[in-house]
């Protein structure tokens, strides 16, 4: 299998994670949920999004939910958010549609994570590249990257 970046970056900080590759054709999250043979509840999407301040915000939520953008704009202390064009996402973050991960974006944004990930003792999301994902504590990814568990969903 392939390192990636991200990958790399969970060794260097000696967090435990579990790597897992799968079909690259496979991009909604539900599916890739059933290819892990996990609950969509355990596996979960990173958004980034644009407060009217101009300011980026990134939420990593359950694949089967939907952004609940005046949660998200609450969370972030801001009047509104949206979440950025798909076009905006490679030069911003360093990813792609589909192979987003809230590690190892070109800058450290505010990062929220749905505060259901409390309920689970690992969460996948994505491993910086369209079909890989990792499996980590939810802990361990707070406190790697400084986000702070909300309602957001």
């Amino acid at each position: 299998m392939e390192k990636t970046n991200v990958m790399r970056i969970l060794t260097q900080k000696g967090i435990e994670f579990t790597a897992h590759e799968y079909d690259q054709t496979m991009t909604d999250g539900e599916t890739i949920a059933q290819i892990l043979n996990e609950s969509p509840e355990s596996v979960f999407k990173t958004l980034v999004t644009v407060a009217n301040t101009g300011e980026h915000y990134v939420f990593v939520i359950p694949v089967c939910c939907t952004l609940d953008l005046k949660k998200a704009a609450a969370a972030a202390g801001v009047k509104n958010i949206a979440m950025i064009k798909q076009k905006e996402l490679l030069p911003l973050t360093g990813y792609i549609h589909g192979g987003c991960s809230p590690i190892g974006m070109k800058k450290p944004f505010p990062t929220f994570v749905e505060e259901s990930a409390t309920l689970c003792d690992k969460i996948y999301f994505s491993a910086g590249k369209v079909g890989y994902q990792v499996q980590v504590a939810p802990s361990d990814l707070l406190q790697l990257i400084s986000a702070e568990y909300k309602d957001l969903v």
